[in-house]
């Protein structure tokens, strides 16, 4: 088993919808499941750091430390991949935007070859959705935290 901390980001548009990516295990490729931006830390990366940093990548949305505030959600979940299993410690920062369209070009060899697409969900989509979905209570934690919000118009 390997233990690994990563950071994750709840990014949540006007309507109130998170961005989720869509992918899998390379080798488990006849499975596929919904998840937020994020991952572990390189040697010397904060969680924030990370958080920051797997969102750039992912999305090419680049934040400020600043723009992340305190984590919103903590979890410890346990997965295959790649034929090995982790435990990961992982904390999920809130942030905001009026709109965002999605730019790949900074995604790792590994990331392209794992991450087929990315869709903005509702809290009612996700409920509603027969896909898997991680974390597993996030539309939950999207209404929770997100009910009485006002977003700060950063694009």
């Amino acid at each position: 088993m390997i233990d690994r901390r990563a950071g994750r980001v709840l990014l949540v548009d006007l309507a109130g919808r998170v961005l989720l990516l869509h992918g899998g295990d390379p080798a488990r490729p006849e499975q596929r499941w919904w998840f937020t931006p994020g991952g572990g830390l390189t040697p010397g990366e904060t969680v924030a750091d990370a958080a920051r940093r797997e969102l750039f990548e992912e999305t090419g949305l680049r934040i400020g430390l600043s723009d992340l505030g305190e984590p919103v959600h903590h979890e410890v979940t346990e997965f295959s991949y790649d034929r090995r299993q982790y435990r990961q410690e992982q904390d999920f920062f809130l942030v905001r935007v009026a709109d965002w369209q999605v730019d790949t070009a900074g995604m790792e060899e590994a990331e392209r070859l794992t991450i087929t697409e990315h869709r903005w969900w509702s809290a009612a989509e996700i409920e509603a959705s027969a896909e898997q979905i991680f974390p597993v209570d996030l539309a939950a934690l999207l209404r929770r935290h997100t009910a009485d919000a006002v977003p700060d118009g950063r694009c």
